[in-house]
């Protein structure tokens, strides 16, 4: 993995061009519950927003940072948890505790990253797998705060606002969609502007970086205090699909999805963690109705994408395209 984090990631094009095809893919999501009135599948574009966010954000760190983080999970639960409490014991809007939660994950990361940005690869994903570990344990020790093993107790309160009932499936499938391509479109801005192609440079090749003046750790810092904050806007998003949050977000399995979602997708298009997504929940929907052994079949199928493909889908079909185009 880490040496596929060092190739380059492609972002091309510019903002303009990515606006319009947010905008039509977003028409296209919306305009689909009318033609397919599917309860089912609602659900399973929800979830794949919901993961798609969490992938495409720990991509930040993987695709393009070359930081292999195996504790992102950690943004995912975290998120789930700080807005599920303030809803739950705040009571204020579901506006003010989705930005309470970002903010929380904002300060996580900038405590968690200011410790492991400077340490080798192997160092790296394995203490910011620790800290995840750390906070799962605090989650289930913390049982008169959290709930302990069986998450928050309840449900979580989704009030209505500026005419939006999130309690209503059809409106919260609008505003996960509306989430997911606004978060996607912020995500690739990011990695369009200076700092973006700053971040792979040094990626790439940080003594060179360092001779020109960049500081490295800031940069660093900087990318995984905005992949934290994504990663927990996948955590609120899936708590409101669920209305709960469980100490499953914050487990090491969790943060394991996202890198098989990032392995089956592709690392190197920006779009290959949604890709991944998409396909994992489908595999992982189909696994489960058919065997109770799913973990080890979905280990298997990844398997199998590592062997065959050697590459994640997109990665794959941009090499065919490449090769297709090279013949005269």
């Amino acid at each position: 993995m880490s040496g596929a984090a060092g190739q380059r990631a492609s972002v091309p094009g510019g903002l303009g061009r990515d606006a319009a095809w947010a905008g039509a893919a977003l028409v296209l999501l919306l305009v689909l519950p009318l033609v397919f009135p599917s309860k089912v599948l609602l659900d399973y574009i929800i979830r794949v927003a919901a993961f798609g966010i969490f992938a495409t954000s720990l991509n930040m760190l993987v695709g393009f940072g070359g930081m292999v983080s195996f504790g992102h999970g950690m943004f995912f639960g975290g998120g789930a948890y700080a807005f599920g409490l303030l809803m739950q014991k705040a009571g204020v809007s579901i506006p003010v505790a989705f930005v309470g939660g970002m903010v929380y994950c904002a300060l996580l990361a900038l405590v968690v990253g200011a410790i492991c940005i400077r340490l080798k690869e192997t160092f790296f994903s394995f203490l910011t797998l620790a800290f995840q570990m750390l906070l799962h344990s605090i989650i289930i020790s913390w049982v008169g705060l959290t709930g302990g093993d069986q998450g928050l107790m309840g449900g979580i309160p989704r009030p209505p606002f500026l005419g939006i009932n999130l309690a209503n499936q059809l409106h919260l499938y609008s505003f996960a969609c509306v989430l997911l391509v606004a978060s996607l479109l912020l995500m690739r801005h990011i990695l369009q502007t200076p700092f973006g192609y700053t971040l792979r440079m040094v990626r790439d090749n940080p003594d060179r970086a360092r001779f020109l003046g960049i500081d490295i750790a800031r940069i660093r810092l900087t990318a995984f205090v905005m992949a934290g904050c994504f990663g927990g806007v996948g955590g609120i998003l899936m708590s409101l699909f669920v209305s709960g949050a469980y100490p499953e977000f914050a487990y090491w399995s969790t943060s394991g999805e996202a890198v098989f979602m990032i392995m089956m997708g592709g690392i190197h298009l920006f779009l290959g963690p949604i890709v991944g997504a998409a396909v994992f929940m489908a595999l992982n929907d189909v696994i489960t109705k058919f065997t109770e052994y799913h973990g080890l079949a979905l280990g298997i199928t990844v398997l199998v994408f590592a062997l065959v493909f050697r590459r994640g889908l997109t990665d794959f079909v941009a090499q065919l395209r490449g090769a297709a185009r090279a013949k005269p």
